[in-house]
């Protein structure tokens, strides 16, 4: 008997047991929104939005609705309270509380983050000189979240001479960094304070100086770069440079070189850089080479050269230049590392006598070593077609040591770090999966290629329980995300085990709108084809269904964000070959944000989905948008959530759509809308709440399994 069937029978008792339970649950009314008529005219196209009005988080009336929403969630999923607490329980006992990162060294001081027993947040702490030293604790991030339902450091940044400490907190998750400063040597914390900060912030050589962005206070675009100087006001720094253009955003950073502060700006087809030598605070920033639209370009600096990753002259998977530090025009670049057809260049990292490049070939990672002197250059070896290999945080310069990590979809993850002139290689930690269940040789991993309607390959990752029969009865699970170029790798995930030990198989869809396969790979699914996206993942689920793993009453289907637009879609087209569905925090609302320049991200995204002020662009978008195209017919059994304060995706998306879909909706399946009235995009700030969300999510589907512990 396979492992799945075995589970299933075990059930049965459970399944009679709570039967009583479904039939009150199947009595709960679910929320009615009330209607009220809202044309919205765009190139003398009218649509209909009955349910426009819920756009005001400050309208109670919207308030009361969204609670009506949570209790209506609350009485539907009564019956798997107690699962959901022994998966999240489950789930944690997997992670080692008292976990401690593996050191880095940077500027005489071997920096760590560890977590303590029954703690959400993390610590970070320093060493000088050497591990056997006294730590120095930097921030206690469980103190600072005291009294804060949400709690976010972003980042921080320390002083050339490591008395400093610039830090970002946010406290609302709505990506708003309240910025500080903090004595390491007195632990005080300064009365420098400045709000409404995009979370990053560098300093200059002179200890005394910090250059940070701003965001815009309604669409929160990260516009402005300021100047501070210690003992000033926000209010008395110095803008040092704008970014006018709505389409762009910027951000500031240090070279790894530490002798540049650099101004970044980018949009999604363009960049354009200014860089100031980090010893001159009171100076002007000079622009690297103008900004060209279509021109996408990195910079990195070694010597006297800056290396350039562009896609200047047609360089689809992008190639690498160089050019003198004295005049950085495009026009004076010199190719370093031709274009190459079948390799994706991704990144480069400069060391004192190596550079290491990162690409990938053929949906796989591959890191490149290579002396500057050119005597020797080699690939680090990887077997698996299910795996993730990155460079890690390298701060330091003079080594001949390079930090990366590895995982796989059975593999957790390892640091490890290799040594480029001897090629010994020492796994400095391994992460740790409590508990005497998981053991890596009990799962299976595998590349399959389903082949999409317009005939091209597209790659799905599997990985399995070895117990797991794939007969055509296996549940399956599968994820996609499939825009922005975001590449969505194999990975291992302890949290996941919970679903592989009960029967179910996880796939990674590979769809185009990443670039999983390249450059051609995002180019092919976005814009006026992106429907290339969605088609995608309905094939590759056709695919999963016709080769005998599962059945559409075991098909699975989970995205969030962009990823939930793809589901809205998904259901839209092909709603019979799911069982279930979980959308989180969706875009799905597509024309009516794209038109509203004021909603935060909107302009920057025209060139990711086009700009429906022009009607070519507003027709494609209407016809895929997942709220415009909901109809009356049969969808499956879903789960949607979403943030109250979400700044990426507003709540009201989500909330219409539900609303919409349990208007039209001709089916008696499930559809929960579950809320958090206090998180962002990214849900639940502590290192272990947010597992409360996955338990909830993962007892949705296996209650769909009729699977209870």
């Amino acid at each position: 008997m396979s492992k799945l069937k075995a589970v299933l029978f075990g059930c049965i008792t459970f399944a009679s047991s709570c039967q009583n339970q479904r039939n009150t649950m199947n009595k709960a009314e679910a929320p009615v929104a009330k209607k009220v008529i809202k044309e919205l005219v765009k190139h003398d196209d009218v649509r209909v939005d009955n349910y426009y009005w819920m756009n005001d988080r400050e309208d109670q009336e919207v308030i009361s609705h969204l609670e009506k929403e949570n209790e209506y969630y609350a009485k539907m999923t009564a019956h798997t309270t107690d699962f959901q607490s022994s998966l999240f329980e489950e789930m944690k006992s997997r992670i080692k509380e008292d976990d401690t990162s593996v050191p880095y060294k940077n500027n005489g001081y071997w920096y760590i983050t560890r977590y303590e027993q029954g703690k959400e947040y993390p610590i970070y702490s320093r060493k000088k000189e050497n591990l056997e030293a006294p730590e120095e604790i930097i921030f206690d991030c469980n103190e600072l979240a005291k009294g804060h339902e949400f709690f976010n450091l972003s980042s921080f940044s320390i002083s050339p001479d490591n008395t400093l400490a610039a830090f970002s907190v946010d406290t609302v998750s709505r990506r708003k960094y309240t910025l500080q400063i903090k004595n390491l040597e007195t632990g005080e914390i300064l009365a420098d304070k400045v709000d409404n900060t995009a979370g990053n912030s560098v300093w200059a050589d002179d200890n005394q100086t910090i250059f940070y962005s701003k965001q815009d206070d309604v669409t929160l675009r990260s516009d402005k770069i300021f100047r501070h100087k210690l003992g000033e006001t926000g209010e008395q720094d110095a803008l040092v440079f704008h970014e006018e253009d709505e389409t762009f955003s910027a951000y500031v950073y240090k070279s790894k070189s530490k002798e540049y502060i650099i101004i970044g700006c980018f949009s999604t087809l363009t960049s354009e850089f200014r860089t100031l030598k980090a010893n001159n605070a009171e100076g002007e920033f000079a622009i690297f080479s103008p900004r060209k639209r279509g021109l996408e370009y990195s910079i990195t600096h070694y010597g006297d050269s800056f290396y350039v990753l562009t896609n200047k002259d047609g360089a689809t998977n992008f190639k690498l230049m160089k050019v003198s530090t004295d005049n950085t025009n495009s026009e004076n670049w010199k190719e370093f590392i031709p274009h190459r057809e079948d390799v994706l260049l991704e990144g480069m990292d400069i060391f004192a006598s190596y550079y290491v490049l990162s690409e990938r070939k053929n949906g796989l990672n591959e890191l490149k070593i290579v002396r500057w002197d050119g005597e020797e250059s080699y690939y680090l070896p990887f077997d698996s077609e299910t795996y993730t290999a990155n460079v890690s945080r390298n701060p330091d310069f003079n080594t001949e040591i390079l930090r990366y990590s590895y995982n796989s979809m059975t593999t957790p993850r390892s640091t490890i770090d290799f040594n480029m002139r001897t090629k010994e290689k020492e796994i400095k930690k391994e992460q740790e999966v409590l508990g005497d269940k998981f053991n890596k040789e009990n799962y299976l991993e595998k590349r399959v290629w389903a082949t999409a309607r317009d005939g091209i390959k597209v790659p799905i990752s599997l990985v399995y329980h070895k117990d797991t029969q794939l007969d055509g009865d296996a549940p399956i699970l599968q994820y996609a995300y499939g825009s922005y170029g975001a590449t969505i790798d194999p990975y291992f995930s302890t949290v996941r085990l919970s679903l592989l030990d009960r029967g179910f198989v996880y796939a990674i869809a590979h769809i185009r709108g990443g670039q999983y396969l390249g450059r051609p790979w995002y180019e092919d699914g976005k814009l006026l084809k992106k429907k290339n996206t969605f088609f995608d993942f309905i094939d590759c689920s056709k695919f999963l269904i016709e080769e005998g793993y599962t059945s559409a009453d075991h098909m699975y289907a989970m995205g969030g964000s962009a990823g939930g637009l793809l589901m809205g879609a998904v259901i839209n087209m092909a709603p019979e070959l799911y069982n279930g569905v979980v959308a989180a925090v969706p875009f799905v609302d597509v024309v009516t944000t794209m038109l509203d320049d004021t909603i935060p991200l909107t302009t920057g995204e025209y060139d990711e989905w086009g700009n429906p002020n022009e009607q070519e662009y507003y027709d494609y978008m209407k016809s895929y948008s997942p709220y415009d195209q909901v109809e009356a017919k049969a969808y499956p059994n879903m789960l949607v959530t979403t943030g109250l304060h979400d700044s990426q995706v507003q709540y009201f998306e989500p909330a219409k759509w539900v609303a919409k879909l349990r208007e039209l909706k001709t089916d008696n399946h499930i559809l929960l809308f579950d809320i958090n009235m206090d998180a962002g995009h990214g849900g639940a700030s502590g290192r272990f709440e947010s597992l409360k969300e996955v338990a909830k999510e993962y007892a949705f589907l296996l209650d769909l399994e009729g699977i209870s512990n």
